[in-house]
């Protein structure tokens, strides 16, 4: 009887989620080469009660030769208001995981604590990874990811990495935990795409895979719009910003959005399968355009308060 017992238990404890990382609060990503922070930035982050920012310090791109390269490297213009943590963010492009690249997790590491160090930035408890990893470079991915925790660990550093929903289906990176990316549901190179931010029906059947994921989850809610420019209903690419493209008197110009109703919804969904996924909730993304969006209420509704 007694084996039994033991034996449960330790069926039990071996079907349990991970301990939760201690996360929890209001965070905000912050995706920009240049860090600037504007007064109606600090004045939502003051209002918000907002205690971390996700910073996208570079990307990982290809290089000509065939190696994995730093791109478009943040530039330090501003501090950060005093008492706020810092999670610097590194955007891999998947093409870097297509082939073995030793010594990559090493230089991303030594890169970003060059940068924390050259920067006075102090307030850095954990390193976040985005990358939109297949079951092709799994293997690969999570080897790199296995051994830049490693490199972290020993620096007494935490590793997230973010989750797209169709990556709940697939076996969980070797992080501390992960970030869910409630947004990009849709294709925004087709034209006929009316929902390519945030599609409540889409959503839906990836949140059966929610309730066992193993690692401890936050979620991140789209604030942001796109124009996209179509040229006989081909894609050609999403406007940033004036003379970006040659556009034709032909060409069409879309704006694909999402309402506050729609994110509510899916946090509404989400909650019901995994109420602890939302003790953080991040925006994406803090910028001027996206702060004026909705309203004061309307933002803490996001947030749950």
């Amino acid at each position: 009887m007694l084996a039994c017992s033991l034996l449960a238990m330790m069926l039990l404890t071996g079907c349990r989620r991970q301990a939760a990382s201690p996360v929890d609060g209001r965070a905000a990503y912050y995706w920009s080469t240049v860090f600037r922070l504007s007064p109606g930035q600090r004045d939502f982050i003051r209002d918000h009660a907002i205690e971390r920012l996700y910073v996208r310090y570079f990307d990982v791109v290809m290089g000509q030769e065939g190696e994995p390269m730093p791109n478009a490297t943040i530039q330090f213009k501003d501090t950060f208001p005093e008492g706020m943590e810092v999670v610097p963010t590194v955007f891999i492009l998947n093409e870097c995981m297509t082939k073995e690249a030793p010594g990559l997790a090493h230089k991303i590491a030594a890169r970003i604590l060059q940068m924390n160090e050259t920067h006075d930035i102090a307030n850095v408890r954990e390193v976040q990874i985005d990358c939109d990893w297949t079951r092709r470079t799994e293997q690969r991915f999570f080897s790199f990811m296995d051994s830049l925790r490693s490199e972290l660990k020993a620096k007494g550093i935490g590793l997230s990495s973010t989750i797209r929903l169709h990556q709940l289906s697939q076996a969980a990176p070797p992080a501390d935990r992960g970030v869910l990316m409630v947004y990009n549901t849709g294709d925004f190179t087709d034209i006929n795409c009316q929902k390519p931010i945030l599609d409540v029906e889409a959503v839906g059947p990836y949140l059966k895979y929610l309730d066992s994921y193993p690692l401890p989850l936050s979620a991140a809610y789209p604030l942001f719009s796109w124009q996209i420019l179509f040229r006989g209903r081909q894609f050609v690419g999403i406007i940033h910003g004036e003379d970006e493209y040659p556009i034709l008197p032909t060409d069409s110009i879309v704006t694909r959005d999402v309402t506050l109703e729609e994110i509510l919804m899916v946090r509404e969904m989400i909650t019901r399968h995994r109420e602890d996924i939302h003790n953080e909730v991040i925006l994406y993304e803090l910028n001027d355009k996206n702060l004026t969006k909705f309203n004061h209420n309307d933002y803490e509704k996001i947030f749950g308060y």
